[in-house]
This record gives structure tokens, sequence and C-alpha cells, in this order.
């Protein structure tokens, strides 16, 4: 429906569709190693073991280098196994800093000004779906890194004060910074070669230490499961060379071979006590700092001394790197479980021709599996897209393949405690909303997700990861399927069934999108598995009825669903803060289900062509439909309605005790997603499908006034038959309302609140007056900890929704609707060009303008070209001039970019008829 629109082929077959086809699933072999260490283990709701669950503070960043961790890893362009038992990452000092650079730094929600944010540079240069090659690329100051400065000028700050960040002191001038790229390239799915490579900006020669760093996830300290692995230094390593071998109950043999001559530094991935904490005994006399004393401190006192250990460090030492020299470390990883190879002609792991480990072959491996990462993208991006919007796309699916991180969480030991450890307090077990997650003790997730961020957002979120997968199918359709899925089995799904939300509390409520990401998964994938579809839809009845039954408190078919993941959109908090004594009708819940009523429609009509017996469920959602179409129009005793004659725009209602309505006028996203709710009915559907065509006349002939919100049209002998709540004097006046430049319509896309409160504004909510104000880039207000803002900036997920809407709008019922673009232009075009008009402006916020300097780079990103060359993919876009906003490694919803990109405008124009 809309922007999907691929017709099926047969797939091309470069190595790593190959590669792909014979790897569906994440125990595969060339899946089994990949970048799925986190960004950032510390501060997660999984390592919070507080009675109060201020998870920032219970494992604070000042932690990380000499505590365990309990659920996960962090580190920098790591690796690891699938179920991230063994993780490889680098980590570097510069000889100034007061401790060895493991992890990236960044403040927490209390210390930021504008919430949590990272305060380092990198970026994702690339990578294959099945990590057969990936490139990441880390920006490390030569100055001493200023943690004590970044968090004490922040914590001066208030809301009306930009961030300040690392570039603003002054660390970075005169380039005076390392390039650290780290390089993943497999021979074949246990044989990884890595290479980390440096090199020196800045205009004086300066000392780098590259510590490339391997060890196990300390899963033996906890009380339930006391085997201990084990990585040992082997004896008689020959010259050149050392080799280190890690054996594990689950993993078997690993051997990881490192080129020349580091100092090997061992010690225990084990906490040391005494520096967190004060005081106490460690587990071992070797704990995880060790090596952080070594480097940093030279104190050797905590290193083991008979070279085994559960953590070993490889340091390279640089005394001096040259200006723009580069210096090089060459590792490999050989996992004896996967010596076979995912088929039968993929090479064993082993030295490559050429003369060992290390041999010319090595190159040659690094070269091939860039060429074919080249290949495998040429035939994912459609012949035609330019050369910077090919960039765009490519590391929009980098960002993809890199943020798929390994999460593990299982509700029930969370809350249990572990039997190595203190009893948990009571308030843990308290029923929600005071205690956290206490209705998901189903929930235990061992998986690789796709992460929002890999550093601010590392782990998931319902409706963040279903745009994800819109547009990782687009790559790797599969495991955009299997997301989908995974968010629904039992393990994940309630047994209410909703869905998780995330993990600061699964039990708060994100749009419903599932519908409409598997159904564009499934068309990208050639319309054609429909098991994926049987199993997808089913799963999501249950999800269906959980909102009927729990988000419409007196069957009205009004939704309240919350704040609904947009945050401080509305005046008030619209989970906790309506008005005593009133009910708030959401336009926007409303708006979601009944767009969730015609995706879960389109999809029961798709699986009605193969099996008749999904016809009567396809003629169930379009009741709901229409009734929910009814009620948005009227309801309530009163006949109040969420559309607003006066303003003609939608809006949320307060209800009171007597049905008296009092709407909440603020004009913003909350009233432009009924236009979501939009759907073609095909025609093939009144020819095959009785049941369905029955009931439709049916209600056509007795209920009329059900089904007003049934449009149609004719252009020839062709009949358009469209299913929206929006009628066509109510779309016309919305439209000019999105497309107005002095309202929704900025110049990258649609603004999340109107321009026409610039300035503030006092609403009427219940009886009270509340303020307003426009706020185009970062939040001004502390709801929601301050970090996301959805009163002026552009959002990407929610304008490629509209996006859609309107290309469906255009080929339905309403095919004819002109409008001005922009509202008041005098230039008038058919709607089809407008969003296609609409669609520019969000792709051109990542293409270089005449300066250079792309829009939706972030403000603190210094211009030159060693900035201007890498995109940025930020959280949200500034609603004035574009400018990043938020976390700048978004590469999850904001990667839809690579959606619009790689579905050029000829495929907008028709829907596939499958």
């Amino acid at each position: 429906m809309g922007m999907t629109s691929v017709e099926p082929e047969q797939r091309p077959q470069t190595e790593e569709h190959r590669r792909l086809e014979h790897s569906p699933d994440d125990g595969d072999p060339w899946r089994a190693w990949g970048p799925y260490v986190s960004g950032r283990q510390w501060g997660t709701v999984r390592e919070d073991y507080s009675a109060d669950g201020d998870a920032w503070s219970f494992f604070p960043f000042d932690h990380a280098h000499a505590r365990a961790y309990r659920w996960g890893e962090d580190g920098i362009a790591g690796l690891c196994d699938r179920y991230g038992f063994l993780n490889l990452a680098v980590a570097m000092w510069n000889g100034r800093d007061d401790r060895l650079k493991e992890r990236c730094f960044g403040l927490t929600n209390g210390e930021g000004n504008h919430g949590e944010d990272a305060k380092e540079y990198w970026w994702h240069l690339d990578a294959t779906p099945t990590h057969s090659w990936a490139q990441h690329l880390y920006r490390y100051p030569q100055a001493a890194f200023p943690y004590a400065v970044l968090r004490e000028t922040n914590a001066a700050r208030g809301h009306e004060d930009p961030e300040f960040q690392l570039v603003d002191t002054g660390a970075l001038a005169e380039d005076r910074f390392f390039d650290v790229v780290t390089t993943h390239a497999k021979a074949a799915p246990g044989d990884v070669l890595v290479t980390v490579e440096a090199t020196n900006h800045g205009p004086d020669p300066a000392p780098l230490d590259l510590v490339p760093q391997l060890w196990f996830r300390n899963t033996w300290a906890w009380g339930r499961d006391d085997r201990t692995p084990v990585i040992e230094v082997v004896e008689g390593t020959p010259p050149g060379g050392v080799v280190l071998r890690a054996t594990h109950a689950h993993l078997g043999v690993v051997e990881l071979h490192a080129e020349g001559a580091p100092e090997v530094l061992v010690c225990d991935n084990e906490t040391n006590v005494e520096a967190v904490f004060g005081e106490g005994e460690s587990r071992s006399p070797h704990p995880k700092d060790a090596v952080d004393r070594a480097v940093v401190h030279g104190d050797r006192s905590l290193l083991a001394t008979d070279g085994r250990g559960t953590k070993v460090a490889l340091r390279y030492s640089f005394a001096e790197v040259a200006p723009g020299e580069t210096v090089r470390v060459r590792l490999r990883l050989l996992d004896d479980a996967w010596a076979d190879g995912a088929r039968p002609e993929a090479p064993a792991p082993g030295p490559p021709a050429g003369g060992g480990v290390f041999g010319g072959g090595f190159d040659d491996v690094l070269a091939t599996r860039r060429r074919e990462a080249d290949a495998f993208y040429a035939t994912v991006i459609p012949d035609g897209v330019g050369d910077q919007e090919r960039l765009v796309a490519r590391r929009a699916f980098a960002g993809l393949n890199w943020g798929k991180q390994l999460y593990r969480y299982d509700v029930r030991e969370w809350l249990a405690g572990d039997p190595a450890g203190p009893p948990p307090p009571d308030s843990r077990r308290a029923r929600e909303p005071q205690g956290r997650n206490t209705s998901w003790t189903h929930l235990a997730l061992a998986d690789v997700i796709s992460m929002p961020d890999e550093w601010e957002y590392p782990w998931f979120a319902a409706w963040d990861l279903a745009f994800h997968t819109v547009a990782i199918a687009h790559m790797d359709p599969q495991f955009a399927k299997n997301q989908l899925l995974l968010m629904c089995r039992e393990w994940s799904q309630n047994p209410n069934g909703q869905l998780p939300a995330y993990e600061w509390q699964f039990s708060d409520v994100n749009p419903p999108v599932h519908a409409w990401a598997a159904w564009h998964v499934y068309v990208l994938d050639g319309a054609r598995d429909h098991g994926f579809l049987v199993r997808v839809f089913t799963k999501l009845l249950f999800n269906f009825s959980w909102w009927l039954n729990r988000k419409d408190s007196d069957g009205s078919n009004l939704f309240e669903g919350g704040f609904l993941g947009m945050d401080n959109i509305s005046v008030f908090d619209r989970s906790r803060e309506v008005p005593q004594g009133w009910r708030l009708e959401q336009s926007d819940a409303t708006s979601w289900m009944a767009f969730t009523c015609l995706q879960m429609l389109r999809i029961a009509l798709e699986l009605s062509r193969v099996d008749r017996s999904w016809d009567g469920l396809a003629t169930t959602f379009l009741e709901h439909f229409f009734s929910i179409a009814e009620a948005m129009e009227t309801f309530g005793t009163e006949g109040v309605s969420l559309w607003d004659d006066e303003d003609e725009f939608f809006y949320d209602v307060l209800v009171d005790a007597d049905d008296q309505g009092s709407p909440v006028r603020v004009r913003s996203l909350v009233g432009l997603l009924p236009l979501i709710a939009v759907a073609n009915v095909p025609a093939w559907a009144f020819d095959e499908l009785g049941d369905f065509t029955s009931r439709l006349q049916w209600l056509q002939d007795r209920r009329p006034d059900l089904t007003d919100s049934l449009l149609h049209s004719q252009d020839g002998e062709v009949v358009h038959n469209s299913l929206t709540p929006v009628v066509r004097p109510r779309l016309e006046a919305i439209l000019r309302r999105l497309f107005d430049e002095g309202e929704f319509l900025s110049p990258h896309g649609i603004r999340s609140l109107s321009a026409a409160y610039r300035g503030g504004a006092d609403i009427d909510a219940g009886g009270t007056a509340v303020h307003i104000e426009y706020d185009p880039g970062e939040s001004t207000t502390g709801m929601f900890g301050g970090n996301s803002n959805w009163r002026g900036p552009v959002w990407f997920p929610t304008n490629v929704l509209i996006l859609d809407a309107l290309l469906v709008i255009a080929e339905g019922a309403d095919s004819d609707v002109r409008v001005e673009f922009p509202t008041g232009s005098g230039r008038e075009v058919a709607l089809e060009e407008a969003a296609i008009g609409l669609r520019d402006r969000l792709i051109a916020l990542f293409l270089p303008g005449e300066d250079g300097r792309r829009p939706g780079t972030p403000r603190e990103y210094p211009g030159g070209d060693l900035w201007d060359v890498h995109p940025t993919f930020s959280e949200h876009f500034n609603g004035d001039n574009g400018v990043g906003l938020g976390a700048s490694h978004q590469t999850g919803w904001t990667a839809l970019v690579a959606h619009l990109i790689c579905t050029p405008p000829d495929a907008l124009r028709e829907e596939i008829d499958t």
C-alpha cells in the first residue's frame, strides 16, 4: 500500500545474497559472529538492582571499567558470538586520559540539560547483513578526555541552553584526533579477520596505544552456573605473533591470533569490589580493571602472571604517530565450531594462501569482501540513484547492521535476584507502576535485536523496531521478518496480547505499527511468503484484542493510549496528568486503531486469496474500522466529535462525567494522524471474496450512516474504493494546514507541532489554562527527561507514515485532489506530486548543500572534509532548519531514509497487485 510497490522478481545472486540464502536465522553459520556487542550496558534497566529503580545511578559510567556486568557487555566496534559469551573490542589510550578508552562516554538523564546524550563521535562506515564485511570509525581525541568538564558544564545549563558537547571543549581543535577504523571481514563463518587502523589527523606527532581485548561475559559469578571458561596464552607461539586460546562449555575452542609482539595483559572479567564500593573482597585477585591499571597507571600488580584468565588485552604501543601516518593492527579469530562453513563451497577457516595466518591472503580476503559488499549494495540500491543518495542509503544500512545487538533479559530471574547476590528489595516486586515490569515475568530474551541506537537506546522499543524492519527488508528481508515475529513470540508478547514497549516499562504503550510494517516487509520480500503473514497476523489478533479491551475504557470505539511514544506533544502527560474527573479521548490513539484495522484488513484480504477461510476476518476488521470512523465523527450522549468544525482540525477531547466534551485545541501530529487511516480496497476483493462483499453490501443498504467512510470514484472503467475517516472537505482542510509553511510544512518534512504556536499560546484543558510553545529544536521542558521533543521538530517515522498515506489517497477515490504546494504559493499540483515533494524534502536532510554541509548534521559537528563526508542519522530534526537533534546514531527509524531512496518516484505510483 502506498510507497512499497515492488513487483515480485527473481532475487539477484551476489555472493552476499547466497550467504543470506543459506543463513536465514540468527543461529546459522554466517550470522554466528557479528557486531552484537552493545555500545552501552551500564545505566540499563537490566543492570539495575536498586530499590528506587534509578538505573543510571545504580550502575554509572564510572563503575563500568571495574565492575562486571550481569546481562551483557559493551565496547567500541565490538564483535561477539551470537550468544554474547566471547567478546572482542578495541580499546585505546592516548597517554593523557585518566582511564583506558574501552567504551563511549555520555551523560545520564539527570546530568544532561536535554536528557541522556553521548559525548563522543563515531560513524558506521559499512556492513553487510551477514557481517561478512563491516567497518566502524571512532574519533579519538589526542588531548585528555574532558569527562569532568562535560559533566560540570552541562549541569550548569538549563533547558533553554544548548547541550555542551565534546567539540565545544576544544579537545578536537586543529584536528588533533585519531580516526580509528575497525574492519571485520569473514574468510568463512568461523574465520573473522580484524584490522584496527589509526590515523593521526593532527599537526604534531602523538602517542597511541591500541589495546584489543578478548573477554568472556561473566556468567559464573551469579550462582546460577559456576562453570568458568578460560582464555590462555598459548605457549610456544611462533615468532611474529601471539595466540590466545579461549575454551568455553558452549562455544568450544576459539583462537585469536595477533600479529606482531604486543604486550599481553591477563586478568579476569570480575568486579574490583574495593575500587567500586570502597570495601569488600573481590572474587578474583585479578579483576577486570587490571588492564586499565597497567596501561594508564603503570600498576601491574593486579595482572595474572600464569597466562590464564577470562579477559586478555593485547597492548600495541606507538610512541609517536606522525601527522598523516596510519598505524595498523591485524587480528584473526578462528572458531572451530564453524570450520565447515555455511555451504559446501564456503572456504574453511585457516591460513590463507600466501604464508601463515597473516600472509598475503589476509589482505586478499579484505579486498574480496569489500568488492562483494559493493556488488551486493549495487543490487539493493536501484540504478539511477545519485552518488550522494547512494552513500546515504548505504550508511543507513551500515548503521542498521551495526545496530544489531545481543539483548539478554529474563525478567523472572531479574526480579528474583541471583542466588549469589543479596535478596532484592521488596519495592522491586511491587505492582506496576511502582514496581518495574512485574507483569512481564514471561519475558525471557537472548536474541540479536535491532536497536534504535547503540548508545542512547541500547534496548529495543516495539514501534522503533517495526520501522527498522521496513528499511532492513530492502537488504535482509528474512531478518526483518524474524524481528517482527520475535516481538510476537510467547517469550516476548504478553499473554494478554500487549507487545513489550521498552525495558524501562514494558507496559507502556507504543503506537500499533506492527501490522503496517509486516505488510511492507511482506511486499518488499516479493509478496510471496504467506506463511510469514499467517504467523504475524494470528499473533497480532491478540494484540488487537488487547487494544480493544484495555484502551477503550467505555466501549465507545475511541481510544486512550496514553503518551503513545510522542512524549511531550500535548500540554500535559497524557499517561498520568489527565485533569481529575475527566477522561481523554485521543485523536491519535483512535487514529492508530483505525489505521491498524485497515492494515489488518489488507493482510486478511491477501490471505483470503489463498485460503477463503480468512474472508470472515477481513469482514471483521472492515466493521471495526467503520465503528471507529463513526465514533470519531460523534460519540457520547452529547454528540461530541474529535473533529472541530470551527478550526477544521482533529483534536484530543477531554470528556467529563456527563459526557460533555472539551477539545484540547493544540494543532499537532495528534490531529494529522487521522490521515494515515486510509486504504484502497483492491478491485479483485469484490470479485473473489463473497463474505466480504456481501457484508459490505448489507451495511451500505441498511447502515449508510456507518459506511460514510467508504468512498467511491471512477476513472474511466476503473472504480476506486477507499476507506478513510477523513472525508473530502475535511481532507482538503487538513492538507491546507499540512502544506502550510507557517504551520506544519518545514523545509525538511512535516513538523510535529504547528509553527503557528511560535511565541507560545494558552490552551484551555478542562477549564484550566495551560501554555504550549513551538520549540523547533531541543525541548525547553523536562517532560519525559527532555531528550525527546515533539513540539516542533521533524520526526522521520511519522513523516514516512504520512507520506505513505498521501500516496494511498492519491491512488484511490480522492485521486483527483489537487493542492497548493506550499499552501499560499499559488502553485497547484496533484497530491501525488506534493507527496513526492515531501519525500524529496526528507531525503534532502542528508544531502550536502552548496557549502558541503548536510542540513541534518547536528549543530556541534564541525565543518570540513573530515566531518562533512559522514552523514549522521539523528533521532529527530529541527523544525526550522533541519539540524539533527537527539541521538545522532539513530540508524533505527531514521534509516527509513534508505527506504525512501530505494523506492524511487516511479515505484511510488502503483500499488502491488499481489
